[in-house]
């Protein structure tokens, strides 16, 4: 007969899954992207590159045509552009759903 779980052991199994899944959000992933005919390497943490593509997907584009448009507008280093304006899209999501 499978043992039954406390509270408490429930509660400490949830926190050390949230604390792995916050730490697998900084985990840094370099993917390849295609600009201007040209291929470059890409280094973003996990949960950026979840959200990218959670925009991409919204907005029925790929990822690299999303990108491609954070490129053309930037003017800052890439990766940085990309963290910016994914913040923006959700700043903005979350304005319009208050």
């Amino acid at each position: 007969m499978p043992a039954i779980s406390t509270s408490s052991e429930v509660k400490s199994r949830t926190a050390r899954r949230s604390r792995t899944a916050d730490a697998d959000a900084e985990v840094m992933h370099k993917h390849s992207v295609v600009l201007s005919g040209h291929r470059t390497s890409v280094s973003l943490e996990s949960i950026f590159w979840n959200a990218l593509r959670e925009i991409a997907e919204t907005r029925g584009q790929s990822v690299n045509r999303l990108v491609e448009s954070i490129d053309s507008g930037r003017t800052t280093n890439l990766s940085s552009a990309i963290r910016v304006y994914v913040l923006q899209s959700y700043q903005s999501a979350t304005q319009k759903a208050s």
